[in-house]
């Protein structure tokens, strides 16, 4: 069973929260995919993690890019995991259809929209009667993260 995190974003858009918790994933020595809800999405992120901070970036990859296998991050639209990796981000409202081949998942949801909240209530429910361990993280007026509940 995987660990299933419900990321509350309240404080920033996810293009400000998706590369700190990238970076976390990175320094923890963990590959990670992030699924996203449109290629336009994928090719946003593509960007962004270039150049998100003036002296940061991170590795990461997209089909368009290839070599997926060799990619820490990997970008796309598609349920799948050329990277071998043992986290995933979800973003845009997307549901993964298998959630225990994961290790880690990241469930991030704009906390401004009623029907994202809605939509992750629901995706919360199916992971808790699928067996997975669940919790909930609250964004601080400061764009970090505490855990609730």
């Amino acid at each position: 069973m995987a660990e299933v995190g419900f990321y509350h974003l309240t404080a920033t858009p996810l293009d400000r929260a998706l590369p700190k918790l990238l970076e976390r994933t990175l320094q923890a020595g963990q590959r990670a995919v992030v699924l996203a809800g449109s290629e336009e999405r994928v090719q946003a992120l593509n960007g962004l993690l270039w150049t998100y901070e003036e002296r940061s970036w991170l590795p990461h990859g997209a089909a368009r890019d290839g070599f997926a296998g060799d990619q820490p991050i990997w970008l796309t639209t598609t349920q799948e995991n050329p990277n071998g990796a043992g986290f995933l981000f979800l973003t845009d409202g997307v549901a993964a259809a298998d959630l225990a081949a994961w290790t880690r998942v990241f469930d991030l949801f704009d906390g401004r929209d009623d029907t994202a909240v809605a939509a992750a209530r629901a995706r919360w429910k199916a992971a808790r009667d699928a067996g997975h361990g669940l919790s909930y993280w609250r964004q601080t007026d400061r764009g970090g993260w505490e855990k609730a509940g």
